[in-house]
């Protein structure tokens, strides 16, 4: 199996190039296909390589995006980019990557507080004025413009704290950045959106705070609770699932006129839009206590989740390319060269203003990856809540994959250096 997987791809791509030279979309477009699988799962019969599978996984979504378009928008009447779904997706993803952070990597703050400090200015200045610039220097169409100064302004994702645990560089400092950073999303975020692109694509402040709430902060919270019980006292136990059986039950009201109620009662006031995210916080805790009792009957539910979330990422690319199709025919090329721009400026000036404040070379290069990479889930499901995927979510299609690859080479990079720099400092004398 692991020659003739190779052997397939080989014989895709040589698909490819003949139903181009003929012009024949019949061979060249399921060639594409079978070639973008193949090299996925080619890969992991090449050490070297195989960390690169979740990324290659990514090109096989825009690849499949991009040749069927219409085949990841729509399935007869249901509509791939109805926003409850999209909801629904980015709460798994978020959910399954909290699902490794843990209560204790708040513990480190008090540890590293000057490199959070630091790492957190950079993060929300560096990449939303960058992203800025791109739109200034590039003339995009207002919402996908938009899109870019969106990415820019998200808070760090999980991805960043493999890339530093692959680095070999401050594990503590990164997943506190991290931590912090989704924290104060719901704030910063929207902010910059309003300062920054205000007058590109109307921007209402409070209903995107609400929606990164929804979004990153009830499914995190979530899965800190979860964390809580597993080594929480019995009597905490009893008091939290007493609280959730009552959540469950409020929360089975709604659909049977409590939510009617509510909204006919308050109409579109900012205490409904309040009581809406008290509800999603009820489910939090619903899903959380749920959680608890899920993964004490199935030990490796924590090591199968995130694939559930690299799995909802790959949906959320697949119909982002193919909502974007024609956007992409125009400016793709544009769009990635400002993809590889915007991160490159996020770890040259993450590792250069650490190492300027005074944090050492392994606490800079963990600033580096904070800066220059972007939870681009978080930046899909905002575009996607607005019912704009096609445009303001575009760049988040684009750059992900991206930052994924960039990410990893240095990583690799900068793993040998460690290992150089260790073997250096045990020659020098003592």
């Amino acid at each position: 199996m692991n020659k003739l997987i190779p052997l397939i791809t080989l014989l895709a791509l040589s698909g490819i190039l003949i139903g181009l030279g003929l012009q024949i979309p019949a061979i060249w477009q399921p060639a594409s296909m079978i070639s973008a699988i193949g090299l996925a799962l080619s890969l992991k019969y090449f050490p070297s390589l195989s960390g690169y599978q979740y990324t290659a996984w990514i090109l096989v979504a825009v690849v499949a995006g991009m040749i069927y378009p219409t085949a990841f928008t729509k399935w007869g009447d249901f509509d791939l980019r109805n926003k409850w779904l999209m909801l629904v997706v980015i709460q798994l993803v978020m959910f399954g990557m909290g699902i490794q952070m843990s209560l204790k990597d708040f513990s480190g703050l008090a540890s590293t507080g000057k490199g959070v400090a630091i790492g957190l200015f950079c993060h929300f200045s560096v990449m939303p004025l960058m992203g800025f610039a791109l739109t200034r220097i590039f003339h995009f169409d207002p919402e996908i413009a938009a899109g870019i100064i969106l990415i820019g302004s998200c808070s760090s994702g999980l991805a960043s704290n493999v890339m530093v645990y692959l680095a070999k560089a401050n594990m503590v400092l990164s997943v506190v950045v991290t931590a912090m950073a989704t924290m104060a999303a719901p704030f910063l975020t929207p902010l910059l959106m309003h300062w920054l692109a205000g007058t590109l694509i109307e921007v209402k402040f409070l209903n995107m705070m609400m929606e990164i709430i929804k979004i990153v902060i009830v499914p995190i919270s979530a899965a800190l609770l979860a964390d809580y019980l597993k080594t929480a006292p019995v009597a905490q136990i009893k008091k939290m699932i007493g609280i959730a059986i009552v959540s469950l039950l409020v929360l089975i009201c709604l659909p049977f006129g409590l939510w009617n109620l509510l909204a006919s009662s308050l109409g579109t006031s900012p205490l409904l839009a309040s009581l809406e995210i008290f509800f999603f916080l009820l489910a939090a805790f619903v899903l959380g206590v749920g959680y608890h009792f899920l993964h004490q009957q199935f030990q490796q539910l924590d090591k199968w989740l995130p694939y559930a979330s690299m799995a909802g990422i790959i949906y959320f690319t697949t119909v982002t390319t193919a909502s974007g199709h024609d956007n992409l025919m125009k400016v793709g090329w544009l769009l990635f060269f400002c993809s590889v721009l915007h991160n490159g400026a996020g770890y040259f000036f993450g590792y250069w203003l650490g190492r300027l404040f005074g944090l050492d070379k392994n606490s800079s290069r963990t600033i580096a990856f904070e800066v220059g990479l972007q939870n681009g889930g978080m930046a899909s499901g905002l575009a996607g809540s607005m019912g704009k995927l096609g445009t303001v979510g575009l760049p988040a299609a684009v750059f992900s994959p991206w930052m994924n690859i960039s990410g990893s080479i240095l990583a690799n990079y900068w793993r040998k250096q460690s290992f150089k720099e260790a073997a250096l400092a045990e020659r020098e004398p003592k």
